[in-house]
C-alpha cells in the first residue's frame, strides 16, 4: 500500500473491527501492532457479545463489595500490595463514579452503546462473511440462596424498562437450561440476548484476514509516539489519520501526545481445560465470585475476575488456580486436568465507559491531523466491539454517530 487514509494501532478485536468498519466506507487501512493479530486479551477472553451488561461497575454495590473481595487475594477483585499507591487515584476516580447521579448517567449511556452494538454486529458479521461464528444460546447467571437473587432484581427490572429479554429460574428450571450444576445455586436468570463467538482468538484472525481481503495491510512495527500527521514506529513514521485501539496500552501513546487518560490495568486469567471437561450448553456467569465457564471451540474456559495490576508486574497465575478450584465445586463432574493457563492484559477507565473520540488538545478530524481514541473500557464488561467501530467510521469520514458521543470523549477526564 502505497500511502493509507488511516493508520489503526492495535490488531486486537476492537482495532480490527475498526479497520474492516472504515474500509467499508472507502478508506484505505493499515493496522499497526507489535506482535501481530490476536496477541492479547483478544487471544483469553469469555467470548461474549453481553449485550445485557448495561450497568457500569462503578456502583454503590460494588463499593459496598469491595472491601470483602479485596481481602481475599485470590478473590473477584484484587489489587497486588506492590501496586496499591500506583492506583489510589484511579480507585478514588472509580469511587467517584459510583456517586447514584454519575451512575445513572453512565447507564444511560452504557444501555444505548449496548443497543447500538446489537444493532451493529449482525450487518458487521454478515458483510465479512463471518455471520457462522456468532452463537445465540443465551447466557446464565447463577445465585446462592435467595438473598443474592433477590438483591439483583432491581437491576433486572431496570432491563426489563429497556426491553431486555430474560427468565427467572428455581431448581428444575435451571437444570433444564444447564445440568449439572451444584444444588447450592437455588436461583438463576436466563437471558437469550446474550450472544458469544465460537472462539475469540479465530474470530480476531479472521478480521485480520478480512482486513488483508478488503485491502489492507497489517504491519508487524511499534509505535512510539503520536505526532500530527501520524505516528512514529520502529520502522518510521508513517503518515494518515491515526486510530488508537492498543487495548492496555493506549494510555502510554496518548501521554506522548500530551493527553493524560485515568487508563489502567484489567489483568483477567483463565484456564482453559479440553472441550470435553464438561458438558456445557450455555454461558454460565458465577456473579458472587467474578468469573464465568465458557464453551469455545478451543475448549471450556473458566475465568475472569479482576487483578488491577498494571503492565509489568509478574503474572499471578494462582488466580486462575483458585478460580478452578471454585469451578470444580460449582460443576461437579467437571476434569479439570489437561488445562492451558492464561493471563492478558485489559484496558479499564474507572467510569467503566470506553474512550471514543479525538484525543484532546489535537485539532478536529481534518486532512491528516486526527487522532481517534477507539479503546478504554470499565472491569467486567465484555462487549462493545461493533459499535466502536461504526461510530470510528462515521467519525473518520466527517459522519454523525447514532448515539450521544459527549459521555465516551476522552476529553472528559480533562474537563476538570
Amino acid at each position: 500500500m502505497d500511502k493509507p487514509d488511516v493508520i489503526v494501532i492495535g490488531a486486537g478485536v476492537v482495532g480490527l473491527s475498526a479497520a474492516v468498519a472504515a474500509q467499508a466506507r472507502g478508506l484505505k487501512v493499515r493496522v499497526i501492532d507489535r506482535e501481530g493479530p490476536a496477541a492479547g486479551a483478544s487471544t483469553g477472553n469469555a467470548g461474549a457479545f453481553a449485550f445485557t451488561d448495561i450497568f457500569p461497575l462503578a456502583s454503590p454495590r460494588i463499593i459496598r463489595q469491595a472491601p470483602r473481595w479485596l481481602l481475599d487475594p485470590l478473590g473477584p477483585l484484587s489489587v497486588p500490595p506492590r501496586y496499591a499507591l500506583r492506583i489510589a487515584p484511579w480507585m478514588w476516580r472509580f469511587w467517584k463514579a459510583s456517586w447514584p447521579a454519575q451512575v445513572r448517567a453512565s447507564t444511560v449511556a452504557q444501555t444505548a452503546m449496548m443497543k447500538l452494538s446489537k444493532d451493529a454486529l449482525d450487518p458487521l458479521l454478515a458483510r465479512e462473511g463471518l455471520a457462522h461464528m456468532l452463537r445465540r444460546d443465551g447466557q446464565l447467571q447463577v445465585y446462592e440462596g435467595e438473598a443474592e437473587f433477590r438483591a439483583s432484581l432491581p437491576q433486572w427490572k431496570a432491563r426489563a424498562e429497556e426491553g431486555i429479554a430474560f427468565r427467572h429460574l428455581q431448581g428444575a428450571e435451571i437444570a433444564e437450561i444447564q445440568p449439572g450444576l451444584a444444588p447450592r445455586f437455588t436461583h438463576a436468570t436466563f437471558t437469550p440476548g446474550w450472544y458469544s463467538i465460537t472462539d475469540p482468538r479465530d474470530y480476531t484472525l479472521a478480521l485480520a484476514e478480512r482486513v488483508r481481503a478488503n485491502g489492507g495491510d497489517i504491519v508487524i512495527a511499534e509505535a512510539t509516539s503520536l505526532h500530527p500527521g501520524g505516528v512514529e514506529t520502529d520502522k518510521g513514521v508513517m503518515t494518515g489519520r491515526v486510530v488508537l485501539a492498543a487495548g492496555a496500552f493506549s494510555h502510554r501513546l496518548a501521554q506522548t501526545a500530551g493527553v493524560k487518560i485515568p487508563l489502567e490495568t484489567e489483568r483477567g486469567y483463565n484456564t482453559t481445560l479440553p472441550g470435553d471437561a464438561f458438558y456445557l450448553r450455555v454461558q454460565i456467569t458465577f456473579g458472587g465470585h467474578g468469573f464465568v465457564a465458557s464453551k469455545l471451540t478451543s475448549g471450556l474456559r473458566i475465568g475472569g475476575a479482576v487483578e488491577l495490576g498494571g503492565l509489568d508486574l509478574p503474572p499471578n497465575y494462582a488466580r486462575a488456580g483458585a478460580m478452578l478450584e471454585k469451578a470444580a465445586r460449582f460443576l461437579p463432574g467437571l476434569k479439570t486436568s489437561g488445562g492451558t493457563q492464561w493471563m492478558g492484559f485489559r484496558p479499564s477507565l474507572p467510569d467503566t465507559l470506553p474512550a471514543i473520540g479525538p484525543l484532546p488538545g489535537r485539532r478536529p478530524l481534518r486532512g491528516r491531523r486526527g487522532v481517534v481514541g477507539a479503546g478504554g473500557r470499565g472491569p467486567g464488561v465484555r462487549s462493545r466491539r461493533a459499535a466502536p467501530a461504526e461510530i470510528v467510521a462515521d467519525l473518520l469520514t466527517g459522519q454523525t454517530p447514532a448515539i450521544d458521543m459527549a459521555p465516551f470523549s476522552p476529553a472528559r477526564f480533562t474537563r476538570h
